[in-house]
């Protein structure tokens, strides 16, 4: 493991919390076999309260597997992916194109996570896209839209399609590239993207094994309701607790 010098003493408690909240995040990522090496990225938006009137942002360091970013490796940037303080460790610009342009036009997006998985990149290659075919679909067609692929994602001339194709929708699936969710807390995004893969999964699986039976279209959608009760009202934050929990087990040290 990288030891990285401690931020705790030199940034607010309110960063402080979000930068142990998004590395616990990462630690989950890499848990579950979500990452790709190095390759994707999960952003956080710090709140006013700390950044003022500016967009300020956590992102990982770029180099660094999953498994090893702490709270205190997080670095902090710009819209722009300037470096905001001292950090050993790269940034990714590129890799915050996608980042960036969805908290320019979503302002309720505390979180954005994006990954590459199998089972992700899977269905986003297929034409029907996700199908309504288990439980879990049911909550993300409630509140999906797609973008088509235009290459690796490095031109800011990209992100006006994207913003636009996003809207409102929380599950926003990249064709031919992969999954991203937005939620106003790391942990609605994270249990969000919970659901996406899941639902890619059982997708691939039940195609695998004969004709499929759709979910009736009145069920999708009453799905939000749905959801509000699962969760007693309290979306991601109702598991995140216990995902914590999971991660000082299995991966101590995120919060150093």
């Amino acid at each position: 493991m990288i030891a990285t010098p401690s931020l705790q003493e030199s940034v607010s408690p309110e960063e402080w919390q979000l930068r142990c909240d998004l590395a616990a995040c990462y630690r989950l990522v890499s848990l579950y076999g979500w990452s790709d090496l190095v390759f994707t990225h999960i952003s956080a938006k710090l709140p006013e309260s700390v950044s003022g009137p500016e967009h300020q942002f956590l992102i990982n360091p770029y180099g660094l597997m999953f498994e090893e970013i702490t709270a205190s490796s997080l670095i902090k940037v710009d819209m722009q992916c300037n470096k905001l303080h001292d950090s050993p460790f790269p940034v990714n610009p590129a890799g915050f194109v996608i980042h960036s342009a969805v908290h320019e036009a979503r302002p309720d997006a505390g979180c954005v996570l994006h990954t590459h998985t199998r089972a992700g990149v899977a269905v986003s290659a297929q034409k029907g896209g996700v199908l309504p075919i288990s439980q879990q679909s049911t909550f993300v067609l409630g509140s999906l839209a797609y973008h088509e692929y235009e290459g690796v994602a490095f031109r800011d001339e990209e992100k006006p399609r994207l913003q636009a194709d996003l809207g409102e929708a929380n599950f926003l699936m990249l064709r031919n590239h992969g999954l991203l969710t937005v939620g106003k807390t790391i942990a609605d995004a994270f249990l969000s993207m919970y659901t996406f893969e899941n639902t890619c999964r059982i997708q691939i699986d039940a195609q695998a094994g004969g004709d499929l039976t759709a979910v009736n279209p009145q069920i999708v959608s009453g799905v939000a309701q749905a959801m509000r009760v699962q969760t007693g009202g309290l979306g991601g934050a109702f598991a995140w607790p216990a995902l914590l929990r999971k991660v000082q087990r299995e991966a101590p040290g995120y919060d150093s």
